[in-house]
Parts: structure tokens; sequence; C-alpha cells
């Protein structure tokens, strides 16, 4: 797992604190806490999904998760961005992420989320062959006109990342006899 953190530490509050250092020794940024923070309204939808329909979240409760997602991504997609720089690239890709999620030892993410990927390339393959088409043209991959790597039979599985009902990437595992939710403190 990486020792380096890719914030600032809490200030005397608790809170991270408005600046953000730059990484290469080129003064501070500031970064405003709400570009640094996830919309609290997503955060709440999102909470609210798993919940039952009559359940209340309270404002600290959203406050505290949109604390941690935020950090979370930031420390997941720093991460997978000094493995891009290290392979001499300036793009952070679906691939980065996933190998971040494995190096920092969260093992139980990387194939559900290579799984999702593949859908999501999957589903934007045909969304640009139907968009070539529809201009006129036979598609990036030729007189086929479908991507070239594209796998025609995926896509009958494959309604779209978020097509089924449940959490957006681990709804199988959700819906599992052993996840019941009676059990949860909640």
């Amino acid at each position: 797992m990486a020792d380096h953190h890719h914030g600032q530490p809490p200030d005397g509050d608790g809170r991270r604190a408005g600046l953000v250092g730059g990484a290469g020794g080129g003064g501070d940024l500031e970064i405003k806490e709400q570009d640094r923070l996830l919309p609290i309204a997503n955060v709440g939808r999102i909470m609210k999904q798993i919940l039952p329909p009559n359940a209340k979240i309270s404002k600290e409760a959203k406050e505290t998760m949109q604390e941690c997602v935020s950090e979370f991504i930031s420390f997941v997609t720093g991460e997978a961005s000094d493995n891009s720089h290290k392979e001499k690239r300036k793009t952070v890709n679906g691939d980065d992420v996933c190998w971040a999620f494995g190096a920092l030892g969260f093992d139980d993410y990387v194939d559900p989320m290579r799984r999702y990927l593949h859908k999501y390339r999957v589903l934007e393959g045909d969304r640009a062959a139907a968009a070539e088409s529809s201009r006129g043209g036979g598609g990036p991959g030729g007189p086929g006109g479908g991507p070239p790597d594209h796998h025609p039979a995926s896509t009958s599985s494959a309604a779209g990342p978020s097509a089924a009902a449940g959490h957006f990437m681990f709804g199988a595992a959700m819906d599992r006899p052993d996840n019941n939710t009676s059990s949860r403190p909640f």
C-alpha cells in the first residue's frame, strides 16, 4: 500500500484545509471546498439508494460521507496518476484506476471494476458506431460498422453499465442471500 497522501492533513476542526499543495514545488494552489468535494445532493441520493424508502439521513451523516468519498476518490486517483506517470502517459484511464485499487489493497473491487469498465467500453463503442452510421459512415471498424475490438456476442448481455436494478456496479453482489439487509444495523 502506498504511504503517501494526496491531500492536506485535517486542520483543527477535522475538516481539510482550503489549500492543497502543488505536486511540483511550484507553490500552493487554492481549491475551494465546493470544487474539492462531491456535491452533497449526489452523495445523499447514492446513500438513499441502499436504504429503505422511509429512512432518513442526517446532514451530519451526509457531510461525513461526502468528506470520506471525496478523499477516497482523491486517494485512488492519485495512485492511478502515479502509475500513468511511471508509464510516461499524461492521461489516467480506467485501467490505471483498476490497477490503483489492487495496489492500495482494495482487491475485492478490482474484478467488479474491470467488468464495469468492459461493459462501459462496449456500450461506448456501440454508441460511437450508431452515431457514425447515423451520419452515413461505415463506422470505425470498417465495413462491419463496429469498433475494431467490438464483440457482437457481448452486447446481448450488456444492456449498459447501470441497466440492472440495485447498485450500479455491485448489483448482483447486493442481491446475494448472504447479504441479508435485515441484519444491517440501520
